[in-house]
């Protein structure tokens, strides 16, 4: 029978299954409560289904695929391959003492996109904090946690960027305000270390930063830090995502993501050139 327990934060391809589905069930005239009635769960079941936002279990697949008309064996196994996939717990499983519920879900779009768009006007980003700057960042933000908790945080955070290097690497292009060097985060030598990194990353053919001066003025997204994921997976829209203090929220309607493309876009055309960001960071390396 379906497992119709919260399963968590879902990964990128329990996603996907979920919106394969929808589309099979939609093409196939079935309602939700009609597809309900056929498994013998609610109709609210089978929508949290295809939202991802229960487990998919074998079996269920199974029964779903054969009330929606899907009986070639071949088209059948790829389905339950997939199942099989989604079901798997993503690499950060094991640090949920440390990870919040509602990052999880960050952390695998992160490692599905092919695109990495963001904004950041406190800190440099994760992907490219050194890790004495990732202890003084989760130590200011995490001011109880134990020491031990930090260090799993910042062992997240350095697998996280793994990505960068790997094979098909995505594109990160990000808009940082030029607070983010401004303000001293650990003491003179991390920040060193950190500016350092940066003009590294500069390098890097899939990097592409641009700051935004204080000279610019003011800017599309004064409101706060947000980060958009491009997919090279068809089922999957362009997801928006802002961070609050405690949680954040996720946008994958049309009009709700253009609104953020819009303002970064804008923002890309305000800051400085992406061709003029190491001569910054080695202004700002003296001046530490």
């Amino acid at each position: 029978m379906a497992d119709t327990r919260p399963a968590g934060a879902p990964t990128v391809l329990r996603v996907v299954l979920g919106k394969r589905l929808q589309d099979l069930r939609e093409k196939a005239g079935i309602s939700y409560e009609e597809a309900g009635r056929a498994l013998d769960v609610t109709h609210a079941t089978v929508r949290r289904m295809e939202k991802a936002e229960v487990g998919l279990k074998i079996p269920y697949v199974e029964k779903l695929l054969r009330v929606y008309g899907v009986l070639d064996p071949a088209e059948v196994e790829g389905f339950l391959a997939l199942t099989r996939e989604a079901n798997r717990p993503g690499w950060w499983h094991r640090f949920r003492d440390v990870l919040p519920e509602w990052f999880s879900a960050f952390v695998s779009l992160e490692g599905e996109a092919n695109l990495i768009r963001a904004y950041e006007p406190h800190y440099v980003p994760g992907l490219l904090q050194t890790e004495d700057y990732t202890r003084a960042v989760l130590r200011a933000g995490m001011p109880h946690a134990r020491e031990a908790d930090v260090e799993r945080a910042v062992t997240v955070r350095r697998q996280r960027q793994s990505l960068l290097t790997r094979d098909r690497a995505p594109l990160l292009w990000v808009v940082m305000d030029e607070t983010v060097l401004r303000r001293p985060i650990g003491g003179t030598d991390v920040m060193r270390a950190q500016v350092d990194r940066l003009i590294e990353a500069t390098d890097m053919p899939n990097v592409r930063l641009q700051f935004m001066p204080f000279a610019a003025g003011p800017h599309p997204a004064m409101y706060g830090p947000f980060h958009i994921f491009r997919f090279p997976i068809q089922e999957l829209p362009d997801i928006a995502y802002a961070e609050n203090l405690v949680g954040a929220s996720y946008f994958d309607q049309r009009d709700d993501v253009s609104s953020f493309l819009e303002a970064l876009d804008r923002m890309c055309a305000q800051a400085a050139p992406a061709h003029t960001t190491k001569a910054i960071l080695g202004g700002i390396r003296k001046e530490i």
